[in-house]
């Protein structure tokens, strides 16, 4: 019997919710494109800028203030590792672009630090993202991206940016950070879309 990271036997209870090409693991790892910042929730905000340059600002209170979630999820992770049943609070996507006028059909998510990743703006909507504080019961830490990431949990994690702080629709689709250097445009598990040529 071959082991594979992190798992050993199989389970029935995975059944159907593994994705191709990777490997359940109860661990958390923390994977990073640079330096973690550290950023006060008094500190943070988060804006949405339209295509034609109008912006909407939420700053941490005006955040908490707006419908809370409770979500239970699987991620998976470019790297291979996924992990089920990650419980988290925040809000839902939906609540921040309730009432913005746009035509855009995709949109630019920024994290602190300058980085980027995209996505269709449909992939943000319908109960599909959230802009998540919480992990499993304790305030978001700042090695997994707290005060504030992002999750969407259907597509890679790379997708869910940490630190997040901005979010800015587009009409044409602009690669991100990991988009730019190789990385799918789109990134859905379930097709292996790890890689441009995948």
């Amino acid at each position: 019997m071959s082991i594979t990271p992190g798992f050993q036997g199989r389970s029935h209870r995975f059944e159907g919710r593994l994705p191709p090409g990777q490997y359940p693991t109860e661990s958390f790892p923390v994977l990073s494109a640079g330096p973690t910042p550290h950023i006060r929730a008094e500190d943070w905000s988060f804006t949405v800028t339209t295509e034609g340059g109008g912006t909407h600002r939420w700053d941490w209170e005006e955040m908490m203030a707006l419908p809370q979630e409770d979500v239970t999820v699987d991620i998976h992770c470019v790297t291979r590792w996924s992990k089920f049943d990650t419980a988290w609070r925040g809000v839902s996507l939906d609540a921040f672009l309730s009432g913005v006028e746009s035509a855009a059909d995709f949109a630019v998510v920024h994290g602190e630090g300058g980085y980027t990743t995209n996505m269709p703006l449909e992939d943000l909507q319908e109960g599909k993202a959230w802009l998540v504080h919480t992990y499993d019961g304790f305030d978001l830490s700042p090695e997994h991206g707290g005060p504030v990431r992002l999750l969407v949990p259907h597509l890679y994690f790379w997708k869910s940016a940490k630190w997040v702080n901005g979010l800015r629709l587009t009409l044409q689709d602009e690669p991100g950070f990991w988009e730019s250097v190789g990385y799918h445009n789109y990134g859905d598990p379930w097709r292996e879309q790890r890689a441009w040529s995948d």
